[in-house]
């Protein structure tokens, strides 16, 4: 992870000693190289790693890390819902998501969940070990690029319904299977999709999904 800015964190570390970390992440190679290089920042000692949703969960819950860095897409439960999954169960771990999808969809929807911060993977490790002593104090962080753009992008017009019957729909599904995957009849997510096209200016459901996902809104 390289590149980004961020004002030298001055927070010190709990009396306990250093702040235990978790990282989760797909990705092998970015998952090791990550934490072998924030092993070498002060005050901070990676407890533990994760490479999907449900390791994240079960290592959270196992570990009771101080921070978790989890990666927003992730095979099964993915970053945010790892979050939501992490509030609901009452663990204490305060939750950074990396991405490289920065789309202002995901960045509502993570902090909505409860995460702590949301930054690109472009982010440079010492920015993120930064971010990662702010959040440990309890403060906030969102990468100040990916902030601008979620303003700009404004809020999404789609109700919750219409959201995820377009985004069944982006796998270029049938109607009866998205209706059977929803639970709604077949004529309901017709209309679902009829309103989320209109509402989005689009011509028909496939360009509805493109116009939503390019705005980080499914």
């Amino acid at each position: 992870m390289d590149g980004g800015r961020v004002a030298s964190s001055t927070v010190s570390e709990t009396a306990s000693g250093a702040i235990r970390v978790l990282l989760a992440d797909d990705e092998t190679l970015l998952r090791d190289a990550l934490s072998s290089i924030l092993a070498l920042q002060d005050g901070i000692e990676v407890v533990g790693t994760a490479a999907n949703g449900d390791e994240a969960l079960a290592a959270l819950r196992r570990l009771e890390p101080d921070v978790a860095v989890l990666d927003l897409q992730m095979p099964g439960m993915d970053g945010i819902g790892v979050v939501e999954a992490s509030a609901a169960a009452g663990l204490g771990a305060r939750c950074i998501i990396v991405t490289s999808h920065g789309r202002p969809g995901y960045l509502r929807k993570a902090l909505a969940a409860g995460a702590r911060a949301f930054l690109p993977k472009t982010t440079s490790a010492r920015v993120l070990a930064d971010v990662i002593r702010q959040v440990h104090a309890g403060q906030r962080y969102v990468d100040p690029e990916l902030s601008a753009e979620a303003i700009a992008a404004g809020d999404s017009p789609l109700t919750p319904r219409e959201a995820d019957v377009l985004e069944l729909a982006a796998g270029g599904a049938p109607i009866d299977e998205i209706a059977e995957r929803a639970h709604l009849s077949a004529g309901t997510v017709r209309n679902y999709l009829s309103s989320a096209s209109a509402k989005l200016g689009a011509a028909n459901r496939h360009e509805a999904v493109e116009a939503a996902r390019l705005r980080g809104w499914i």
